[in-house]
């Protein structure tokens, strides 16, 4: 099992960070992985709401689809892939420390098989390293 949380503080409001994260058009932007977003539902983001990806990690070109499950705009949104190379659900959730900062956390687990199943450890490591770098992106677009 792959379970990644990392976390950032950003100076901003919750509405700020929020509305910014959980809009997808943003995702190639704020991911360092991530290639392109493709809206497959219509706009705006609700649960059903289905995106496709694709984004580079550890060498190879991926393609997934996500599926928004849960989606409380300003405090969580937790998608999950329906088609892809391994079932993975990310959450992002935030939480206002005060009126101008406020706590993002981001959330990927998921359960490799196949031959990904045997790197599960390293990718692990190497998707706590992506993540950390991309809300280090998002809090630099954010408050500058």
């Amino acid at each position: 099992m792959v379970d990644v949380v990392t976390e950032i503080n950003i100076n901003q409001p919750i509405v700020s960070v929020s509305s910014y994260a959980a809009d997808p058009d943003n995702a190639p932007y704020w991911y360092v992985n991530i290639i392109s977003s493709d809206w497959q539902t219509q706009k705006p983001l609700s649960i059903g709401s289905r995106i496709a990806f694709k984004a580079r990690f550890l060498g190879k070109e991926l393609s997934y689809v996500y599926e928004i499950i849960e989606f409380i705009p300003g405090q969580k949104l937790v998608m999950r892939t329906v088609d892809g190379p391994f079932p993975m659900e990310t959450t992002y959730s935030w939480k206002a420390i005060n009126n101008n900062k406020t706590q993002m956390v981001l959330r990927n687990r998921g359960e490799p098989s196949g031959f990904s199943k045997v790197f599960s450890p390293f990718m692990s490591f190497m998707m706590k390293k992506a993540n950390k770098k991309d809300l280090m992106k998002i809090k630099s677009i954010l408050e500058n």
